[in-house]
This record gives structure tokens, C-alpha cells and sequence, in this order.
């Protein structure tokens, strides 16, 4: 099971959050640090979000086409 934290980007749509997770990783050559970033597609549930929200999110089932994760916790 996957657990990222990240921070929520978009609210549009029902039941679903767009959460950004950032990492960083070092280049295999240059050994350079690098910003990297992903948008998952969330489930909510019955939790009320706001923008910027940090959240956790955990790795489920598929819920749609594009949803493989869920809301754990809001952290702030």
C-alpha cells in the first residue's frame, strides 16, 4: 500500500480531489537535486476539503478510471 502527503489543487469535482505530491530525487549522473511532482486523482468521501489542504492519501482499489486513492487524514 502506497501513503503519500500532499496538497489539494482542485475541488471541481464531486467527490473527487486533485492532491499534487512533491518528492525529490537526485540525477543518477549529475547528482543534481530535482523537483518532481504528480496530481492524483482523490475519492473524498463524505470529508469537506478546502484548497490547500495537506492531506494523506492512501492507495485503493480502482474507484473509476482514474481514481486509485483515497483521503486518510487531513493534516492541516
Amino acid at each position: 500500500m502506497k501513503v503519500f502527503k500532499g496538497k489539494v489543487i482542485s475541488l471541481k469535482m464531486q467527490k473527487t480531489a486533485v492532491v499534487e505530491v512533491k518528492r525529490t530525487a537526485v540525477h543518477p549522473m549529475y547528482k543534481k537535486v530535482l523537483r518532481r511532482s504528480k496530481k492524483y486523482k482523490v475519492d473524498t468521501g463524505d470529508l469537506t476539503l478546502n484548497l490547500g489542504d495537506i492531506v494523506t492519501i492512501k492507495e485503493t482499489r480502482p474507484l473509476s478510471k482514474d481514481k486509485n486513492f483515497k483521503v486518510e487524514a487531513v493534516i492541516k
